[in-house]
């Protein structure tokens, strides 16, 4: 069967497989998303159905809400609507699964194809907020699209934050009515990167009121927000899972930029939404669905936690090993007494020390539920390999922090850091692009990974490394977030990469070496 309107008429047929369906009028619910807009979000991808979409469903369904949200994306590629609905399935770490239907979608629009019906949406007095999930490049004002819109009217825009701006511009112009612009991306101080691409737009489009208006906080608002919930790319098993059902055209199909696309989103059970409580024409009560409204301060405290010492850090570590040990999945390394032993002291010992507890989110409850359930998980389809991916960028945040707060503490020694250097050492083998087996593999994509390889391209497998080769590399801080040599982790890392270069084997034998002291 079909996944529409139609078909969901036959609740019994589909609750007797284990979906959970819209427990709301539907139809009603879409009609006063249309008539009076409040939620829009750029961006409808898996973890916006699998978050932000579910949050406003279970809200739905408990009658909190009485309208959905808008989604935005890119282009509208013809293929099967299901009538805005979505399968989202939840894979919990107890082998459980949970099926929903996901129905708080009440309209897809199109930022290249559907600008009159989106400049509509933003010139609506009832817009409360405008959420984000477009990755962190999608704020990027590199672009030659982007540079040629700077020069452009904005009726012109053709660039992502180009057109955004035109649509803020809109408002602006229709009554300079609040709102919260909301990112809800994966990066630092993501409020502020939207705020900058909005503000570039303003400086050149020649209209100092439409400038003060992005600029007033009471007018509009940027807010700082933590996002986190795994949500890999719609796995083949799962997809056979829901055909097996008698679902029709849910295999996974990857479309010519290479992202996999399909009507279902497979996510873990845990997530966390963080936001900065600004939003000045008011918002949906989703606290009420878990998310946490708080100031700006803990909001990066959170942050913080997250990405410098009690998940990021941990993935970053079996991404590096897992690629040369031959796992191909996250969960799978989790089974592993080394890697766990690893990632046990990275986050506990190394890592906690300098967390500041942000009040909201106890860290040691965090950072259990991360190695107890959330990256053991055997039914979160990750590989190493993904995560792996651009590992030059994610360093100098994910352990480059953690250093500088050692060298910045008057009680912690920086000499005393073990696995955080361990760490580094296995990402300069990794490099090699040959495994602990002796076996060449591809490294994942990685925008310095031409240049880092070129640091350790005369170097083999039982051949003691010349380390003096590595120095210009140890010393960049953009990678690092320090230089080793300076803080004094350098000849640590290289006594590392000269053990774990050894020869076949040594790669096992040196990471079970340090685990175990």
């Amino acid at each position: 069967m079909k996944l529409n309107n139609e078909t969901l008429k036959n609740r019994a047929d589909w609750e007797a497989k284990g979906y959970r369906l819209p427990e709301y009028d539907r139809v009603a619910m879409i009609a006063r998303t249309k008539a009076e807009p409040t939620w829009l979000h750029f961006g409808a991808g898996n973890i916006f159905k699998a978050l932000h979409g579910m949050a406003a469903q279970r809200l739905l369904n408990e009658g909190v809400l009485d309208k959905g949200i808008i989604a935005v994306e890119r282009r509208d590629n013809s293929g099967e609507k299901n009538d805005d609905l979505a399968v989202v399935v939840t894979l919990k770490a107890d082998g459980s699964v949970e099926k929903n239907i996901l129905g708080a979608i009440a309209e897809t629009d199109y930022l290249y194809g559907g600008e009159e019906r989106l400049a509509e949406i933003f010139r609506a007095p009832s817009l409360q907020l405008v959420t984000f999930t477009i990755t962190e490049k999608g704020y990027s004002l590199l672009g030659e699209d982007v540079k040629a819109d700077l020069a452009a009217a904005p009726s012109e825009a053709a660039s992502y934050m180009g057109k955004v701006a035109a649509l803020l511009l809109e408002r602006y112009r229709a009554g300079a009515y609040p709102l919260a612009m909301v990112s809800t991306d994966n990066c630092s101080h993501n409020g502020d990167k939207l705020k900058a691409a909005m503000l570039a737009f303003a400086g050149v489009w020649g209209d100092e009121g439409f400038k003060a208006y992005i600029e007033d906080g009471e007018k509009v608002s940027f807010p700082w927000t933590m996002i986190d919930k795994i949500t890999p790319s719609p796995d083949l098993t799962v997809g056979a899972m829901l055909e097996a059902d008698g679902l029709e055209g849910f295999a996974p199909v990857r479309n010519a930029r290479g992202t996999v696309k399909a009507p279902y989103v497979n996510a873990e059970e845990s997530e966390y939404l963080v936001l900065e409580d600004s939003f000045p024409n008011g918002r949906p009560p989703l606290e009420k669905a878990g998310f946490y409204f708080t100031d700006r301060e803990t909001v990066d405290k959170v942050e913080r936690m997250k990405v410098c010492t009690c998940l990021n850090p941990l993935h970053t570590a079996l991404a590096v090993y897992g690629c040369l040990l031959g796992f191909k999945r996250i969960s799978d390394e989790m089974k592993d007494e080394d890697l766990l032993k690893m990632v046990k002291r990275i986050g506990y010992v190394e890592g906690l020390p300098v967390v500041t507890d942000p009040g909201i989110i106890r860290p040691m409850d965090f950072i259990d539920t991360v190695v107890n359930v959330r990256i053991p998980n055997p039914f979160m389809p990750d590989t190493p390999q993904r995560i792996a991916t651009d590992t030059s960028q994610k360093l100098p945040i994910r352990f480059g922090e953690t250093i500088k707060a050692y060298l910045a503490s008057d009680t912690l020694d920086v000499r005393e850091l073990k696995l955080i250097p361990l760490v580094f050492a296995g990402w300069l083998r990794y490099l090699m692009a040959v495994n602990d087996a002796g076996e060449a593999f591809e490294p994942s994509p990685d925008p310095l990974l031409e240049t880092a390889q070129g640091y350790v391209k005369d170097f083999s497998l039982g051949e003691t490394p010349d380390c003096a080769k590595l120095e210009g590399l140890l010393r960049n801080a953009s990678v690092f977030g320090v230089d080793l040599v300076e803080a004094g982790l350098a000849d640590k890392v290289c006594s590392y990469f000269k053990e774990l270069t050894a020869g076949v084997g040594a790669v096992r034998a040196t990471l079970h070496k340090y685990v175990e002291e």
